[in-house]
C-alpha cells in the first residue's frame, strides 16, 4: 500500500520554475526546506484560485487573514516536533489541483447508507450536494444547509474560524474557504436519530478537496448524534484536508462519530476543534482505517465548569499505511471530567502514531482526567510511536495517564487453541476483543457490525465475510 505516484512524479512546472529562477548551473539543488515552502505556496495558490468571490465580510476577512499567515508557512516536515513521526514527503511528488465539478447518481453512494440515520448530508469533493442529500427527516429546531447559502450571517460571526489552534493545513482550509455545511440545534432539541454527514471523494483525479463543517448546539438541553464519514469512490490518489468546528452551549450534548475510511492511495488531513461551555457533554469516537497517510488533530477546550469530555479512538494501519492521531484537551474550569482511550493496531509495515496532551490549568480544581493509549503490534516490521502527555498545574485533581505496546499474548493464543480453535481463528478472536472495546462504544448497531467486518478483513484477509 502507499501513494500511487504513476503519472504524477513531476512537480508542477511553475513550482520548479520558482525553485530554479535564480539558479545557475553551478548552484546547489534547492534545499528541502525551500522545496516544502514552494510546494505549500503552490497548494495555497491552487485553493485560493478555485475560491469564488464573496460579499460576505466575515469570509473575506477569514480568507485574507489565513492567506497572510500562510505566506510564512511551509509543508510540515519531520523536523517539526508535532510532525516528527509523520513524513509528508510523498506529497511533494504530486501536483494536486482543485477538484472538478462531479455529478454522482444516488446509486453510487448507496453502499454507504446507514439505516439508523434518517437524515443524510452529502458533500462531494468538498462541495455540498443537495441533490444527493436527504433532509426531509429533520426535526423542528434543527437547521442544516450550505455555508454559501446562509442568509442570517451575524449569528456565525463569533464561531466560524474561531475554534482551535491554527496549523499549516487548517490555515490552508480557511484560506480557500468557500462552501461548507452548517448544522444548528436550537435550545432543548432532542434529535432521536443520527445525522449522517457523508464526505465522498471521487478518486479519479489528483485533487485536493477541503470540506468544512460548523456545528452549533445552542445553550439548553439539546442532544444529537452526528456521524462524520469519509469515503471514496475509486482508488486513485487525492488529498482531503478537512476542518470540523463544534461549539456546544451550556448543557448541550453531542455524540460525535468520525469514520475515516478513504481510498488506499489517499492522503487525509483532518482537524476537529471543539469548544464546550459549562455542563456540556461531548463524546468523540474515531475509527481510522483508510488512506495511505492519515493525520487527525483534535483540539478541545473546556470553557466552563462541570464539563464532560469522552474520547474513544481506534486506528488500524496495515501494508505501509501511516495513521497519526494528535489530541489536545485543555481543562481550565473546576469539576471537569475527561476520559480518553485510544487503541492502535499495526500490521505488516504499518505505522501508528499517538500524541495525546491533557492540560489541567490552575483553576481546574476537582478535575478528574484519565488517558490511556494501548497499542498492538502484529508484525516485526510494524511500528508504533506513542507520547501521552499530562500537564497539571491545579493541586486538587485526580488524573492518570499511560501507554502500552504489546503483541498478541502467546498464553492467550494457547488458551484459545487448547479449546479447539485453529491459530487463525484464535488470532481473529483476540483481535476482535481488542478492537471491540472501542467499536462497542459506537451508538449505531449497523456501524459496529460493518466496521468490525471491515477491520477483520484488513488484519485477517479472507477471515471475515
Amino acid at each position: 500500500m502507499g501513494v500511487d505516484l504513476s503519472g504524477l512524479t513531476d512537480l508542477n512546472k511553475a513550482d520548479l520554475d520558482a525553485l530554479t529562477a535564480n539558479s545557475t548551473p553551478g548552484d546547489r539543488a534547492p534545499s528541502k526546506a525551500a522545496q516544502r515552502s514552494t510546494y505549500y505556496a503552490g497548494l495555497l495558490a491552487t485553493v485560493t484560485a478555485a475560491t469564488p468571490a464573496t460579499d460576505w465580510e466575515l469570509v473575506q476577512r477569514l480568507r485574507s487573514q489565513a492567506q497572510a499567515v500562510a505566506q510564512e508557512m511551509a509543508l510540515p516536515s519531520t523536523r517539526d516536533e508535532d510532525w516528527r513521526f509523520t513524513d509528508l514527503s510523498p506529497m511533494l511528488a504530486i501536483a494536486f489541483r482543485a477538484p472538478e465539478l462531479t455529478t454522482l447518481e444516488r446509486e453510487a453512494i448507496a453502499a454507504f447508507a446507514i439505516p439508523e440515520a434518517s437524515v443524510r448530508v452529502v458533500v462531494v469533493n468538498g462541495r455540498f450536494a443537495p441533490e444527493l442529500s436527504n433532509l426531509a427527516g429533520l426535526p423542528d429546531g434543527v437547521t442544516i444547509g450550505s455555508l454559501a447559502a446562509v442568509t442570517d450571517r451575524e449569528r456565525l460571526a463569533s464561531h466560524l474560524g474561531q475554534q482551535g489552534s491554527q496549523d499549516a493545513f487548517s490555515v490552508l482550509n480557511t484560506a480557500g474557504l468557500n462552501d461548507g455545511v452548517v448544522i444548528e440545534l436550537e435550545r432543548r432539541v432532542q434529535v432521536a436519530k443520527p445525522i449522517h454527514l457523508l464526505y465522498v471523494a471521487t478518486a479519479d483525479q489528483p485533487a485536493i478537496s477541503q470540506p468544512r463543517c460548523l456545528v452549533l448546539a445552542k445553550a439548553g438541553d439539546s442532544h444529537c448524534t452526528l456521524i462524520e464519514d469519509y469515503v471514496a469512490i475509486g482508488q486513485g490518489g487525492y488529498c482531503t484536508n478537512s476542518v470540523m468546528e463544534v461549539v456546544l452551549g451550556n448543557c448541550a450534548t453531542l455524540h460525535h462519530v468520525r469514520l475515516q475510511r478513504e481510498g488506499e492511495q489517499a492522503i487525509h488531513i483532518g482537524k476537529t476543534a471543539i469548544s464546550q461551555d459549562w455542563n456540556s457533554h461531548y463524546t468523540l469516537t474515531t475509527i481510522s482505517q483508510g488512506a495511505s497517510i492519515a493525520r487527525h488533530s483534535i483540539d478541545i477546550a473546556q470553557t466552563g465548569p462541570g464539563t464532560e469530555t469522552i474520547l474513544n479512538g481506534l486506528s488500524v494501519a496495515t501494508g505501509e499505511q501511516l495513521t497519526d492521531t494528535h489530541s489536545s484537551l485543555v481543562l481550565s474550569h473546576p469539576h471537569g471530567t475527561a476520559d480518553q482511550l485510544h487503541k492502535c493496531i499495526a500490521d505488516d509495515r504499518g505505522h501508528t502514531v499517538f500524541n495525546g496532551r491533557v492540560f489541567v490549568d490552575h483553576d481546574a480544581q476537582q478535575t478528574n482526567a484519565a488517558q490511556l493509549n494501548r497499542n498492538l503490534l502484529l508484525s516485526p516490521k510494524a511500528r508504533v510511536d506513542t507520547k501521552p502527555q499530562l500537564e497539571i498545574i491545579a493541586d486538587d485533581v485526580k488524573c492518570s495517564h499511560g501507554s502500552t505496546v504489546s503483541q498478541l499474548e502467546e498464553t492467550e493464543l494457547f488458551y484459545c487453541r487448547s479449546r479447539g480453535l485453529d491459530l487463525a481463528t484464535a488470532r481473529s478472536l483476540l483481535l476482535d476483543g481488542f478492537a471491540g472495546e472501542i467499536l462497542d462504544r459506537l451508538p449505531i448497531a449497523s456501524l459496529r457490525s460493518t466496521l468490525a467486518r471491515q477491520i477483520a478483513q484488513r488484519i485477517n484477509p479472507g477471515s471475515a465475510s
